[in-house]
């Protein structure tokens, strides 16, 4: 009797787990996916790029072969297979005369070695910046919730601001910006968007690793080639003339010889007290054209219409693009072919696609977003939640997947960030079903809730997450996933050793796509809403408009 009811309890457990009828996710498929989309025929896939045409064939091929149907832009009243994205694109035309002075000394920077300066989107076709004075401005926040202002009082028009990294609170673990974890106000972006917001000429970033979360490398690969932005009409609202990065040795040096200690100051910008410094008798010189135009891009996306309630929508999301062909690396490689980052993601996406279209109907569509210039600011998902195909207020969730591991599993997973919401806590319910455990975000200081496409659809309310493979492996425990981890961003990330490779086994990935995949499929077989949570920022405009959910 005892091993009946066993034998019992072990079914219904077993029966429980399968309840979505989960299907299997196939490691070969995953592997030859990222390995086709990662080779050098690819080209590192730059959008506008003849390479963007050769992956949208491809990757609409597969999801053709998987079974889904065209869920992009209408043309001629039927579904075609992407959605065109309007960018503007601008590079810097030859090598960029780049002067630092100071006093009667004059010091050439050579672009992607001491500084790295962006093509400008503020819509210039030419910079020409001559002598332009330099004005320390701690970690360039302006945040009157906090009562806090790195601007008090100074004039930045005509002036290049420069700042620090990351939030006031990332050294010392505690303050007003949340502790380690990084805010929106921490990320270069809005750093430059305030810079243009306080009528600066441009800013410089100075970069540290720590409070970056990545070296050098990753900055001047990232920032030297073509820069992207959304067709604005007032760009310069948003972009000062001038954007880059400086290293912080260069920085010290700047500090010291307009007598001032870098440390020193750096501490003193982590106070509510701080006030601007200019560093005396120093300014830098710009001197460059610009070959700016607007191209279109595309995002991919393939649907699964939903049986019952085909106006609601549950995204699955990944980015296709890469950095595309730029400067070598120390072996003379010039392709960023983007393996882990995102091959696995959009391969994924094929294959969440084909369980989803091989598999029963669901009640609500499924969506499979597949967009592009993520490397270049989250683009193509910032114009798909600024134009969408299918409402954000009928969007039940996204479910984000962005640079997974192709290793073995791990007995944990993650997200991007430490946000609360009810989809964060499905996901944990049916992990913990697979003895799968929910690690918070173990670098919340690097930002990474503002990094991934999820952000997009989350700052206009839709529950999103990002999902992150775990670090604890079944197979070598913390210390081989953490080793793993840190030698990818120290070696791979952004670079063209980003590659795939044979031994890879994809194993890991195959387990954390089942659990996905339940989590969505729960999602568009219900008429449950997940939302944010009650603190959470992001509450009050998903709630705005909850009239419009049945």
């Amino acid at each position: 009797m005892k091993r009946l009811l066993l034998s019992a309890l072990i079914m219904a457990a077993c029966s429980a787990v399968q309840a979505a009828d989960t299907p299997t996710f196939s490691t070969q498929r995953l592997s030859a996916e990222v390995k086709t989309l990662s080779s050098d025929a690819f080209e590192g896939r730059g959008p506008a790029t003849p390479a963007e045409t050769k992956t949208i064939d491809y990757v609409v091929a597969q999801m053709k072969a998987a079974g889904l149907q065209p869920g992009g832009d209408l043309k001629d009243g039927k579904r075609s297979w992407t959605q065109a994205v309007p960018l503007r694109r601008s590079q810097i035309v030859g090598t960029p005369a780049l002067k630092l002075s100071l006093g009667d000394k004059h010091e050439t920077l050579t672009q992607g070695e001491q500084i790295a300066v962006r093509a400008p989107m503020d819509g210039s076709t030419t910079v020409a910046v001559a002598n332009a004075p330099l004005v320390f401005v701690g970690y360039g926040v302006k945040a009157p919730e906090r009562n806090w202002d790195d601007f008090k009082g100074v004039d930045l028009h005509g002036k290049i601001a420069v700042v620090l990294v990351n939030d006031p609170d990332f050294e010392t673990g505690h303050g007003d910006f949340g502790g380690k974890a990084m805010t929106y106000y921490g990320r270069w972006t809005y750093k430059y968007e305030e810079a243009a917001r306080q009528g600066a000429l441009g800013m410089l970033v100075i970069h540290e690793t720590a409070p970056a979360s990545y070296g050098w490398a990753t900055v001047k690969n990232s920032n030297t080639n073509a820069m992207f932005d959304i067709v604005r009409d007032k760009p310069a609202a948003v972009h000062p003339e001038l954007e880059g990065w400086i290293q912080r040795d260069l920085a010290v040096q700047m500090f010291k010889h307009a007598g001032l200690d870098f440390d020193a100051l750096k501490k003193q910008a982590q106070t509510r007290d701080f006030k601007p410094v200019v560093l005396k008798g120093e300014s830098l010189s710009a001197n460059f054209k610009v070959d700016s135009d607007v191209i279109t891009s595309h995002n991919i996306v393939g649907r699964v219409e939903g049986s019952k309630r085909p106006d609601e929508t549950v995204i699955y999301s990944g980015h296709w693009d890469h950095l595309g062909v730029g400067a070598p690396d120390a072996k003379g490689d010039r392709i960023y072919n983007g393996a882990v980052d995102n091959a696995t993601g959009t391969a994924a996406l094929i294959e969440m696609g084909r369980a989803f279209a091989q598999g029963p109907k669901p009640e609500r569509s499924v969506v499979f977003l597949n967009v592009t210039a993520e490397e270049k600011g989250l683009l193509g998902s910032e114009y798909y939640a600024a134009n969408p195909l299918y409402p954000l207020a009928t969007t039940v969730g996204v479910i984000n997947m962005d640079a997974l591991d192709p290793h073995g599993p791990a007995r944990n997973f993650t997200i991007s960030g430490s946000a609360k919401l009810g989809l964060l806590d499905d996901l944990v319910a049916v992990a913990k079903q697979h003895d799968v455990v929910y690690t918070s975000d173990p670098k919340p200081e690097a930002g990474h809730f503002f990094r991934s496409d999820h952000f997009s659809f989350a700052k206009r309310g839709v529950p999103a997450i990002s999902f992150g493979s775990g670090n604890d492996w079944i197979d070598g425990g913390l210390a081989a996933g953490k080793a793993a981890e840190d030698d990818y961003t120290a070696k791979r990330y952004h670079q063209p050793a980003d590659e795939w490779q044979a031994n890879w086994p994809f194993t890991g990935m195959a387990r954390d796509l089942q659990l996905l995949y339940i989590v969505g499929h729960d999602l568009a077989n219900s008429d449950q809403w997940p939302n944010w949570g009650k603190d959470s920022e992001f509450r009050g405009t998903r709630d705005a408009s909850a009239a419009e959910r049945k």
